[in-house]
């Protein structure tokens, strides 16, 4: 069996968190929104917010909300509905 690409992503938001990370002035690192959402009380491995920018790990209901209050950004935008 073939597999596309688009077939093995594990989530919808990650082109969009590094969008909201980088956008902003200051650039928000990795490091700085794991801090954001540590104090959201969400705590994730150091490797954890690259790994759901390249799509490669699932994001909980909870890490969205969490994460977009973190960049300031709507949920919807997030999923790119917005």
């Amino acid at each position: 069996m073939i597999r596309d690409e688009r077939s093995m992503e594990r989530n919808l938001i990650g082109d969009r968190v590094k969008e909201a990370r980088l956008k902003v002035k200051p650039k928000i690192t990795q490091s700085d929104l794991l801090a954001r959402l540590a104090t959201r009380g969400i705590e994730l491995e150091k490797t954890s917010i690259s790994k759901i920018e390249a799509k490669t790990r699932p994001v909980t209901d909870i890490e969205l909300v969490a994460l977009a209050d973190a960049l300031g950004v709507r949920i919807l935008w997030l999923l790119g509905k917005d």
